[in-house]
């Protein structure tokens, strides 16, 4: 290193400050910044950053001053915030879904068909059409579909569609003859029923069509498994998905070592254009993977994986939530645990042993207080474990105070309150409703909510995320005042659950979170102030580019 350079470097260190060398440093200004930083002076008016990590968020006269030579890019009065992260989605089914027929928002099955016809004209002779969405709480008629409904129109295609919330399946008659010999013999066995899963059966105790949870297995074994082609496709359409919506990471909950290895395959040919914390699809291969060779990180600081994703019961569209007390529109049903204590505590204290955090999918109370039982008796007194129960949408009122005591996050998805509340109070009835959804409960106890979208199950949009935690309402502004208005969050609450809450449940609050000297350049711009429009505004707020270690991932056409 040349005499100059040494000494300007010693100077730099001696001032505390982390300088760069003329030439090397990117100044944004002619903005305002969010900073999410705990005590910091909001908003800012420039930043700087090197080599995609932070090295100034000040006033724009502070930053020239410090970076007289860097070059400049003007941010044209747009508003920015930190890198907003999605603490729980998952990207290769958000892919499928983009990729098959899409049947959200339908409001009738022949609405349905009527959509699975138009995508089948596209489809080759001898391939099975595949679709996500539907949703029965939709329909004038609420009942569970039927394999009739679709026979009429694909007599031989077999036809296989989840359900909204990926808890459950709707086969037609040739998808359940596509069965092996013997799955068909379990399927016709009138009392046949699959742990941890339900097939739906007429009074005859044939079967209906409709599968729940790991009765779905049953024709998820028959459909053609994706090339790695057409995994990669998936991945492809995510990403470029996410990153238009504003997203500089995501949680993606259930990952198997196939696409782990589409994944590292993106990230070493540096194709991911946002950071993906991978966990682990159950006690499987890929947790012993971690177990043997211990957690993952790529090198270029875009995919890890340290953690591992569990499953206690189904969900509560499907009635597959398991409940202390029956449903209030079902009273013989009390749900689905969807793996035995027995296995879940197995597959816990591995993870444990092994140094891996685990996320455990719970719904209803029943789900959530097993899970919280199982945490205790397996973590014992250990605290900053940072594990995790997704989505705690109906939790004992006695149960609330535990996620904080435990040291157990919160991981909510703010849009699933505002797409069931048209049923929620159906299912569970008012008493159960206290703890439905109940995030300003939660917060208030002291519990840590990191927050997402449980994508595709809801829309990518975290602007949607940000406007149900605020106002928890639907886009259409219903119902007035919001649905259980008391547990609403402030913005800076939403916003914290996007951001530096979801960077901490993945272990990276150092690197991301918040807009800070040291941390990763990773933020997006928009076109109107987060924190002044109007509350009906927040859907509306356009992403106007996304940017992580300094580099912009996505541009909208008019910026």
């Amino acid at each position: 290193m040349r005499r100059d350079k040494q000494w300007l470097w010693a100077l730099t260190l001696a001032m505390g400050a982390q300088l760069a060398l003329a030439g090397d440093v990117t100044v944004l200004h002619n903005v305002r910044i969010t900073s999410g930083a705990p005590n910091s002076a909001e908003p800012a008016t420039a930043m700087a950053w090197q080599d995609g990590r932070l090295l100034m968020v000040a006033d724009v006269k502070q930053v020239d001053a410090a970076y007289p030579d860097a070059a400049r890019l003007d941010g044209n009065g747009r508003y920015v915030l930190p890198g907003l992260i999605d603490a729980h989605g998952h990207l290769f089914n958000l892919g499928y879904a983009l990729l098959n027929a899409d049947l959200k928002a339908a409001r009738s099955k022949a609405e349905i068909v009527a959509r699975l016809q138009t995508f089948a004209r596209e489809l080759p002779a001898d391939a099975w059409l595949l679709g996500r969405g539907w949703d029965q709480n939709l329909w004038d008629i609420k009942d569970f579909p039927t394999a009739a409904d679709l026979d009429a129109e694909f007599p031989d295609r077999p036809v296989w569609l989840e359900r909204v919330d990926g808890h459950a399946g709707w086969a037609n008659s040739a998808a359940m003859r596509a069965l092996s010999a013997e799955q068909k013999l379990s399927l016709n066995s009138a009392d046949f029923q699959p742990e941890g899963g339900r097939i739906v059966r007429d009074a005859d105790g044939k079967p209906t069509g409709v599968f729940i949870d790991r009765a779905s297995s049953l024709i998820e074994q028959a459909v053609p498994a994706p090339s790695e082609a057409l995994q990669a496709r998936a991945l492809r359409a995510a990403l470029d998905e996410a990153v238009r919506l504003g997203l500089t990471g995501v949680h993606d909950m259930g990952v198997s070592t196939a696409n782990m290895k589409v994944m590292r395959g993106f990230a070493d040919r540096d194709q991911l254009p946002l950071r993906i914390t991978a966990y682990a699809d159950g006690d499987n291969a890929a947790l012993d993977g971690l177990c043997a060779f211990g957690p993952y990180s790529h090198a270029g600081g875009r995919l890890q994986m340290r953690s591992v994703k569990l499953y206690a019961d189904g969900a509560l569209g499907s009635r597959g939530a398991a409940l202390i007390e029956p449903y209030s529109d079902e009273p013989k049903q009390l749900g689905l645990l969807v793996t035995s204590t027995d296995d879940l505590r197995v597959a816990m204290i591995k993870a444990r042993d092994c140094g891996v955090q685990v996320a455990t999918h719970a719904i209803g109370d029943r789900g959530n207080r097993d899970v919280l039982d199982l945490y205790t008796d397996v973590l014992g007194a250990q605290k900053n474990h940072r594990w995790r129960i997704e989505h705690a949408q109906v939790v004992s009122l006695q149960d609330i105070p535990r996620f904080a005591q435990l040291g157990v996050l919160a991981s909510m998805q703010p849009t699933h309150a505002t797409s069931d509340m048209p049923w929620a109070a159906v299912r569970l009835g008012a008493e159960r409703l206290q703890g439905a959804y109940a995030w300003r409960r939660l917060l208030s106890s002291g519990a840590e909510l990191p927050l997402g979208s449980d994508f595709p199950v809801e829309a990518v949009n975290p602007m949607l995320g940000l406007y149900a935690a605020v106002t928890r309402q639907d886009i259409e502004g219903q119902p007035p005042g919001g649905w259980l208005a008391d547990q609403d969050l402030t913005r800076e609450e939403a916003l914290h659950g996007f951001t530096l809450a979801a960077a901490r449940a993945g272990f990276a609050e150092a690197e991301v979170g918040t807009l800070e000297p040291g941390k990763r350049a990773d933020f997006v711009m928009l076109d109107q102030d987060y924190f002044q429009v109007s509350e009906t505004r927040l859907p509306a707020l356009r992403i106007q580019s996304t940017w992580v270690d300094g580099e912009v991932v996505y541009r909208s056409v008019d910026e």
